[in-house]
């Protein structure tokens, strides 16, 4: 996570959590023309587009007061999806047995994808299990991670 999006999660988690949701992760991509902050909610029982729309509105509200980002911006409040995204390490042991793909920046071991079943995190090792081996990726080599929907 950057330096900006650690500072606007800060920011707004309470917000997020003053609707009745739990900021799971933000995505900052930054330009000068057309910059994009999206944000990923979630609740027990999942979250819709009402709920997206209140978040969307109350947070406008926070980041017109204290202005954190100083070029325009889209904002976009979304639901995590099926392939919901992995942002913070505590989610490594939440979502321990399910599957996963990884990114990984720099690859290792020459690879710069990883799926399979996700065992947790041990320390600052991030275990996979593909085909009965389990393989573990330092946390700070995932450049992005997902559940994956089994088919």
């Amino acid at each position: 996570m950057s330096r900006i999006e650690q500072e606007l999660m800060e920011l707004l988690e309470p917000a997020v959590a003053a609707m009745g949701c739990e900021l799971i992760g933000i995505i900052y991509r930054g330009s000068p023309k057309n910059a994009l902050l999206r944000l990923y909610i979630d609740k027990p029982g999942g979250v819709d587009l009402d709920d997206c729309t209140r978040v969307s509105h109350h947070v406008s509200g926070v980041l017109d007061v204290e202005d954190p980002i100083r070029t325009s911006y889209t904002l976009e409040v979304s639901s995590p999806g099926l392939d919901r995204p992995i942002f913070k390490p505590s989610d490594y042991n939440r979502f321990a047995g399910e599957r996963v793909r990884l990114r990984l920046q720099p690859p290792l071991d020459g690879r710069r994808r990883l799926a399979g079943v996700l065992r947790g995190l041990r320390g600052d090792m991030v275990v996979v299990e593909e085909n009965g081996i389990e393989i573990n990726v330092p946390l700070s080599q995932i450049d992005k991670a997902n559940l994956e929907l089994e088919a």
